[in-house]
């Protein structure tokens, strides 16, 4: 394995933020870390970058052992939640200010920042200060100053946290198509379970410390660990099942129409553009249901529903 994690322990004071946590990545995967605030994500990515010491476990990197490295030594870059980029420089001071200190001559580092900047569309925008320009310029000038070191590690922590909800979802397919570009391998730290959904190629959902379950967008949604992972990533209606039992069933995996297992009388339709969600009464319980955008029923129409998939 190219990155691993082997039973990370971290504790502040009696708090044990970080619970015996191993993981690992193959060179070039992208891991989003999902989970509410204070789940001990984004106190795994500083003791990966090494701004925070590790209490027990390993930290290897390329089959070398990070643990005794300072932040400058590691093979890790990190773009943090507020970008951290000096606002008395320019946008190319910016991008190149930690090539100084690998020896490299400056024009030399000025033509690599200028080829960085041409990648994500700033060349233009070079010569200005920071804050001359607009949010999502700022965050692809915190990515590009982070790819120019070659890090064998990527590390972002909530880097769209503050961005209007349309740039984000350019800047997440950026930060994608960036990462396919160089290979690079990144953890990307998120509370926001769509953004995993769509960025990672495994997703890490951790709770109070411990990592609840690791895999694919795929495995995590469908074959959830527990009840905690299954409503962490989307809500599940919760039916009767044979004996007595309790299935679970997300609301895409249930047909509406005129024949089915379950009956029940649509009490409320959303008109969400591409989809519609209804709730449907089935005897004393409120099922949630998402069907085709051209699949209308009116509100007291008696329907029957049938499930295709249950949450494994």
């Amino acid at each position: 394995m190219f990155l691993e994690l082997r039973d990370l322990c971290k504790r502040f004071g009696d708090q044990q933020v970080v619970n015996h946590l191993s993981l690992s990545l193959e060179q070039g995967e992208l891991l989003c870390m999902l989970g509410a605030s204070g789940c001990g994500k984004t106190t795994t990515l500083k003791m990966l970058g090494g701004f925070l010491e590790v209490d027990e476990g390993e930290i290897l990197a390329d089959g070398v052992r990070m643990n005794e490295l300072p932040p400058e030594r590691r093979p890790i870059s990190t773009v943090f939640q507020s970008y951290a980029l000096f606002p008395h420089m320019t946008v190319l001071e910016n991008v190149i200010y930690g090539l100084k200190f690998q020896g490299i001559p400056r024009k030399k580092a000025r033509e690599k920042g200028m080829e960085y900047l041409e990648l994500v569309g700033l060349s233009n925008e070079a010569s200005r200060r920071i804050q001359e320009i607009s949010g999502g310029q700022q965050q692809r000038v915190a990515l590009v100053r982070a790819l120019i070191m070659n890090p064998k590690v990527l590390l972002l922590d909530e880097p769209l946290s503050n961005l209007d909800a349309k740039l984000r979802v350019k800047m997440r397919e950026e930060i994608r198509q960036l990462q396919r570009q160089f290979g690079t391998t990144m953890i990307f730290v998120t509370h926001d379970q769509e953004e995993a959904m769509t960025l990672a190629d495994k997703i890490a959902i951790m709770d109070q410390g411990n990592l609840i379950q690791i895999g694919t967008p795929e495995e995590v949604y469908n074959c959830p660990a527990n009840l905690f992972a299954m409503n962490f990533l989307g809500f599940a209606n919760a039916l009767p099942g044979p004996d007595g039992t309790t299935i679970y069933v997300r609301p895409e995996h249930i047909q509406i129409g005129k024949t089915g297992e379950l009956e029940g009388t649509v009490c409320h339709r959303e008109f969400l553009g591409f989809y519609q969600q209804y709730i449907i009464k089935v005897k004393d319980m409120d099922v949630v249901v998402k069907a085709n955008w051209d699949q209308t029923f009116s509100e007291g129409e008696p329907v029957w529903l049938h499930v295709l998939k249950t949450v494994s």
